[in-house]
């Protein structure tokens, strides 16, 4: 099974590229992710559009694309970091141009609607980090544990991951493809070019603000589209700001396990990555070994 493409890993001195694909941001907020990055020695640009404001999105469709498609070709940038999600990555992903960033290939940081985004680059064949941006990296402290995961992988320092068991976890061990995001973006994509290929694929999912009929509906759009049976394994992670309103007769994780039931491959509850602190960096394209049971859960890229 082959990884996709690893950009290069990060130097001192460096230049990375600033950029607000989806919703507007705080212009304090860009300035504190410029200061944190020149912190970790690093020579950070904020896109010409990164703060503008466009109803609720940063910029037009078109600033959006221009500071985006800017960043791809960037000969000297090696990474691209997104200051945060919000819906309007979407906007871009079909006007943007690969050719120029063949030739020198960058990491893109973010989550949320950036999933969009991270599955236009797995569809050109390049790895991308599903990882903490803007307000965490502005707001945690120094010792926070993602954003210095997220540090040390752009460095090159793959971390391993262990995390505490659920009852609901199905024990296993699988070999695969890690591949996801935000589990409403990915539904958005179903039947596109962009969408993810479900053979050898370990799929992770986390969302904000979907209410649990919602989130077990786009489950069950994976379930009937054929996409469950071919995954190696299945990470669910955290679901945030929502009521549990009681609609499905049982809580959230309950209702999914009854949906993936029937599923043969390993199966993690609980993991911690979604809209949440404890956001663990993921690198999405990368081959992981993931070992599931009641009491624990080990995860190596």
């Amino acid at each position: 099974m082959n990884n996709l493409i690893f950009p290069p890993f990060l130097q001192q001195g460096d230049k990375v590229i600033i950029v607000s694909p989806s919703g507007k941001i705080d212009k304090m907020i860009l300035k504190g992710m410029k200061k944190k990055l020149e912190e970790w020695g690093l020579k950070p640009i904020i896109g010409k559009y990164a703060g503008s404001s466009w109803g609720k999105y940063a910029g037009t469709i078109a600033q959006r694309t221009s500071d985006f498609q800017a960043a791809l070709d960037d000969e000297e940038a090696k990474a691209i970091f997104c200051s945060r999600g919000g819906y309007g990555a979407v906007h871009l992903i079909e006007k943007l141009d690969f050719t120029r960033f063949r030739n020198n290939p960058k990491w893109l940081i973010g989550f949320s609607d950036i999933t969009a985004l991270h599955n236009l680059m797995q569809a050109n064949g390049y790895a991308s980090l599903h990882a903490p941006m803007g307000r965490h990296l502005v707001v945690e402290p120094d010792d926070d544990a993602c954003k210095n995961h997220l540090k040390n992988i752009l460095c090159g320092e793959i971390p391993s991951y262990k995390c505490k068991g659920h009852k609901l976890n199905k024990a296993g061990t699988a070999r695969g493809i890690l591949r996801g995001g935000n589990l409403a973006v990915l539904y958005g994509l179903r039947g596109t070019p962009y969408d993810f290929p479900p053979e050898g694929t370990i799929l992770f999912v986390e969302d904000i603000s979907e209410r649990p009929h919602a989130i077990e509906r786009m489950i069950y759009n994976l379930k009937l589209g054929g996409v469950l049976n071919k995954l190696s394994g299945i990470i669910i992670g955290q679901f945030t700001e929502f009521e549990e309103d009681k609609s499905l007769g049982k809580e959230l994780y309950h209702a999914l396990a009854d949906v993936l039931k029937e599923c043969d491959c390993p199966i993690c509850f609980n993991f911690p990555v979604g809209h949440v602190v404890n956001n663990l960096p993921l690198i999405c394209g990368a081959e992981i070994e993931l070992k599931v049971s009641k009491g624990g859960v080990s995860f190596e890229f």
